[in-house]
């Protein structure tokens, strides 16, 4: 059912020679996730054509980023296979690049009242290395409020029952902003592996070369992940056709 289908929109730009990514900072006064670090997007609505369209859609709504056909400058490269929420949504990420930023983003985007706090960005290599961070001077919050986890990068395995009792690694990273945590850090370390051809300095899950475990270990536990979404998305496929056999949609 659509109820459980979202789509996010991950807009890369090129800037002072590094490819950025747009970001938010959620409203503090949302239900869900407020204060945390988000890009653009939402739950797909029953009129949306397509997950494309569901992440222009709720970037527009969001930032006041410009809806195709007004903007030119938005080019769409691919959408990836759907990552699986805390809540149980099939999130589907959108890459799309903006071929001209300067002065689009991110001062001249204008945050909803409603749903966000400040719009920001973040060089996206930085996501597979965060030490490029410091030795490009790239501005970043003290360590307090906006950044509560101390001096570097603090992952932390925990297990969830909301995956199926699944060992997830909790990755962070320090932004001028808020923090990228969660299925946002999920979505841009991906991204930025794609971008860039290569994995993480750091171990990306819990079993993890870098942890002392071997490759195939670190193999099995991505694999294991992608194999409870893909779960997720038959289930849902399954759903739907009785849905449609009801007559209902959702």
């Amino acid at each position: 059912p659509t109820s459980k289908l979202a789509a996010v929109l991950v807009l890369l730009y090129e800037q002072a020679g590094e490819l950025r990514v747009l970001l938010t900072t959620r409203s503090k006064s949302l239900r869900a996730h407020p204060g945390q670090t988000a890009l653009p997007g939402g739950k797909a609505d029953e009129g949306d054509e397509s997950l494309v369209w569901t992440a222009l859609r709720e970037a527009n709504e969001e930032v006041g980023l410009p809806l195709p056909p007004t903007s030119s400058n938005i080019h769409f490269i691919t959408t990836l296979p759907p990552f699986l929420s805390a809540s149980q949504l099939l999130v589907t990420p959108v890459v799309v690049l903006l071929s001209s930023p300067l002065p689009l983003v991110p001062s001249s985007l204008t945050p909803s009242l409603t749903e966000v706090d400040r719009i920001f960005d973040h060089p996206l290599e930085a996501m597979l290395d965060p030490r490029l961070l410091l030795s490009k001077g790239e501005p970043l919050v003290d360590v307090g409020e906006d950044w509560p986890y101390g001096a570097g990068d603090h992952p932390s395995d925990v297990r969830l029952d909301a995956f199926d009792g699944l060992i997830y690694r909790m990755h962070r990273f320090r932004t001028c902003a808020s923090p990228i945590k969660g299925l946002t850090a999920d979505i841009l370390i991906t991204v930025a592996e794609l971008a860039y051809g290569h994995t993480p300095i750091y171990g990306r899950y819990p079993s993890d070369p870098s942890s002392g475990s071997s490759p195939e270990d670190a193999d099995l536990e991505g694999g294991t992940y992608q194999a409870l979404v893909r779960r997720r998305m038959e289930e849902n496929e399954r759903a739907f056709a009785v849905a449609v056999e009801k007559g209902e949609q959702t």
